[in-house]
């Protein structure tokens, strides 16, 4: 026993011994501890882990069991940390194993509507919030103390099974920094005790976009007739394209029967290269055979495709002119 009461110090290296054993046992009768691991450096790392943390530095009236609380989470001595709606619930290892409670006072519906508000049409999703994906000024606006999110002092209350008779005793301020170190990994942690919903901070994003985007307003939209009246000008009607299949039919069997053509045409292009000039010999030569009987055929008299060539010749219609010449022979002759 230690002086007036208090324990005995108690080393580190002991506490977390004593802590392990009570976690084991804990383990044995079926209770489930969540503990804030020892580790080194910075108590958050987290945006929001860090805004907790820093929040907690401004209180003036705790400046003295702060740092011995910060210590506790570092090595380990927070064996146990719960959390739900508004309320913590802790164990931490110190001389003996104390309880700690801490109770946060929910958002007062007005201030959380005007955070919601100022915050409109700046955060995109859920994810972004949680990630602390924000811009400076929407965090700062959250976190603002005393009218966002983070408490004041006046917001929490504290109770802990430790003799010590401070309003904050080193095992609360561990309690306090733990939920810190919690918010790295459970950032929704924050709004669970302030008894707000995040998503109202994206529903009011989405109010603020709907509202930006205002329609055009209708009187300052020329209609053709106006523009008539003031410029002097026709406005030109666009033609209308059928509505049915079968105009652009046409058009389209054309586009085919083209490109048909032409793919015969590249198609057959390599076999006239290959036959070269025994083909081209061969084409003179049957072009020179034909020429020599049509000449034949021409000078040759008494042949019926001669007599078969007038007869076409005098069946052929007159031209209008040779019609007018000799209607005027006509009138010519009854006038004589």
């Amino acid at each position: 026993m230690g002086f007036y009461g208090w324990q005995p110090y108690v080393p580190v290296g002991e506490r977390r011994k004593q802590a392990e054993k009570a976690a084991a046992k804990a383990k044995k009768e079926g209770k489930t501890y969540a503990p804030i691991a020892a580790y080194r450096g910075a108590v958050a790392k987290a945006v929001w882990g860090k805004a907790w943390c820093d929040n907690l530095a401004a209180y003036s009236d705790y400046a003295n069991r702060l740092p011995r609380g910060a210590s506790y989470v570092r090595n380990g001595s927070v064996i146990d940390l719960q959390s739900s709606a508004g309320k913590v619930t802790a164990l931490v290892m110190g001389s003996s194993l104390y309880q700690v409670s801490v109770t946060v006072k929910p958002v007062e519906p007005k201030r959380w509507a005007s955070v919601c508000k100022d915050c409109a049409g700046s955060v995109a999703s859920l994810v972004e919030i949680l990630q602390g994906k924000l811009s400076t000024s929407v965090m700062q606006r959250i976190c603002q103390p005393g009218e966002g999110l983070m408490p004041s002092p006046k917001d929490i209350r504290f109770d802990c099974s430790c003799p010590d008779g401070a309003s904050v005793c080193k095992h609360v301020a561990a309690v306090l920094y733990g939920v810190g170190a919690r918010l790295d990994t459970q950032p929704e942690l924050l709004f669970t005790l302030r008894h707000v919903d995040a998503e109202d901070l994206v529903q009011a994003a989405g109010a603020g976009l709907a509202n930006t985007q205002k329609a055009p307003q209708t009187a300052r939209v020329l209609d053709d007739a106006l523009l008539d009246d003031v410029f002097g000008l026709e406005m030109a009607q666009m033609p209308q394209m059928p509505d049915t299949a079968e105009h652009a039919l046409p058009r389209v069997k054309k586009a085919v029967s083209k490109k048909v053509a032409v793919k015969k045409a590249v198609a057959t292009a390599p076999a006239m290269k290959k036959a070269g000039p025994q083909k081209t010999a061969a084409t003179k030569t049957i072009a020179k055979t034909a020429a020599k009987k049509v000449t034949a055929k021409k000078s040759t008299p008494g042949v019926p495709g001669k007599a078969k060539a007038k007869a076409k010749a005098k069946a052929k219609p007159k031209s209008a002119s040779a019609r007018f010449a000799d209607t005027v022979k006509i009138l010519k002759t009854q006038s004589r």
